[in-house]
């Protein structure tokens, strides 16, 4: 038995250390394969029932992973949808056939990075065929609160569907300077007048015209305004809304906002300092201020002076890139300026990434090895950053495969001479006989 026991377990060594060979070329040959996770081989040996005075060997087996849960180095690259993970996780990803496969029968794959691009479906895949899933947004860039343990409300992203947008203006912070001395006894009560861009819900540029006309008293300072407000959209020669605005002069107001009365057309919260009126398409918020604290509408001694009137808000414009933050989300750019989230794409996690299924293109399944996927916000939990513009490094180190490489020939080597010095003695044996 201890010969051919030993014959066994030569050759056993043989085939593990070949195993290992291969770990270490494909590791060697992937070492500028971007999100390559390198492949490990571990030995363990095989004992075989021994009784005193008596030895079998057993031989070795080997058991080979890749260490999937690995994080490469992340390079800058000059392609906003090349994205990477920075931390714990990986990109959900399908196959060309979860296109269009309903969401149960939609293969899920997990990736660390991937260079994606825009194909002629508008779908973000790589050029190995892998399509980046993610959960989609409304428009008003809302995501919903999907499930976490499934990947049902997962779909590919594609991003033509979103090749024109516009956004109507909600919001006007009205931040202007009013003169004071045109509220004093004498003044004569000129008008003011002020035009605001919006966008309107298909996004039009239209226009509105606030008129500030001065409170002239008989003697002394009213410090009040009558404000109408004009819309271009409708009827330029009525107004929409109005509203009435006295001036706080004493040390600690400084000429902010006393109080603000609206009139027809108009309500105001005095919490918010918003102003609401509606316009020909939609409602519109106008930032006027409130009583007791700062304001953007003032009367100080000084010229009319529009400082600071802003809004929100942008007109049609052409889709000109695509970028992902590092919460996930991938926000489509437009030549206006106006971005609107469109997807999130969330951060896969699995207890034993060692446990995962490598199919190729650097991509893996889950297996009842690795657990089931949990899907995170990027950055909760264990997850780590989504990052645009990066792609990570193979986790080959090439110093340590050329050592691997030198001792695994030295050991396959030594394997050879146990087969050959049983060889020998086995011929000892025979000759013994004859």
């Amino acid at each position: 038995m201890g010969i051919s026991s030993s014959l066994n377990a030569g050759v056993m060594g043989l085939a593990v250390n070949a195993v290992k060979l291969g770990t270490i070329s494909d590791n060697i040959a992937n070492s500028q394969t971007y999100g390559y996770k390198r492949a490990e081989s571990e030995f363990a040996d095989m004992v075989l029932r021994q009784t005193s005075g008596d030895y079998s060997a057993g031989g070795v087996r080997a058991m080979t992973y890749r260490d999937a849960g690995a994080q490469g180095s992340l390079v800058t690259t000059a392609n906003s949808t090349d994205i990477s993970i920075s931390g714990r996780g990986m990109l959900p990803v399908t196959d060309v056939g979860g296109i269009n496969a309903s969401p149960n029968d939609r293969s899920l794959m997990l990736a660390s990075t991937g260079s994606f691009f825009t194909d002629e479906q508008g779908y973000l895949r790589t050029l190995s065929g892998l399509y980046l899933m993610g959960w989609p947004a409304d428009i008003n860039g809302n995501v919903a609160s999907p499930p976490r343990d499934s990947a049902t409300a997962l779909e590919p992203v594609r991003v033509n569907l979103n090749q024109f947008a516009a956004a109507p203006t909600t919001q006007i912070q009205l931040g202007v300077n009013l003169p004071a001395t045109e509220t004093e006894a004498g003044a004569a009560g000129t008008a003011f007048d002020l035009p605001i861009e919006y966008f309107d819900t298909l996004g039009r540029s239209q226009t509105l015209n606030v008129e500030f006309t001065p409170v002239v008293p008989g003697s002394g300072s009213s410090n009040e305004w009558n404000v109408n407000i004009y819309d271009e959209a409708g009827n330029p020669a009525v107004a929409i809304a109005s509203f009435n605005v006295t001036f706080d002069t004493s040390v600690s107001g400084g000429g902010s906002v006393a109080s603000i009365t609206p009139g027809a057309g108009a309500t105001y919260d005095g919490a918010t300092g918003n102003l609401t009126i509606n316009t020909a398409s939609s409602p519109i918020d106008i930032y006027v201020g409130t009583a007791g604290v700062p304001s953007p509408l003032t009367q100080l001694s000084g010229s009319f002076a529009p400082l600071s009137v802003t809004k929100d808000g942008a007109p049609i414009g052409n889709l000109s890139s695509v970028e992902i933050d590092e919460r996930g989300f991938l926000q489509a750019i437009y030549e206006t300026g106006f971005r609107r989230t469109i997807y999130q794409v969330p951060v896969a996690d699995v207890p034993n990434f060692k446990g995962l299924n490598a199919v190729g293109n650097s991509a893996f399944t889950v297996t009842q090895d690795s657990g089931d996927v949990y899907f995170w916000d990027a950055g909760d939990g264990p997850a780590g950053l989504t990052i645009g513009f990066a792609l990570t490094e193979s986790t080959t180190d090439i110093a340590s495969e050329l050592t691997d490489l030198i001792q695994t020939q030295r050991a396959y080597s030594s394997n050879a001479k146990i087969i050959q010095t049983v060889d020998e003695m086995l011929q000892e044996t025979t000759d013994i006989i004859r």
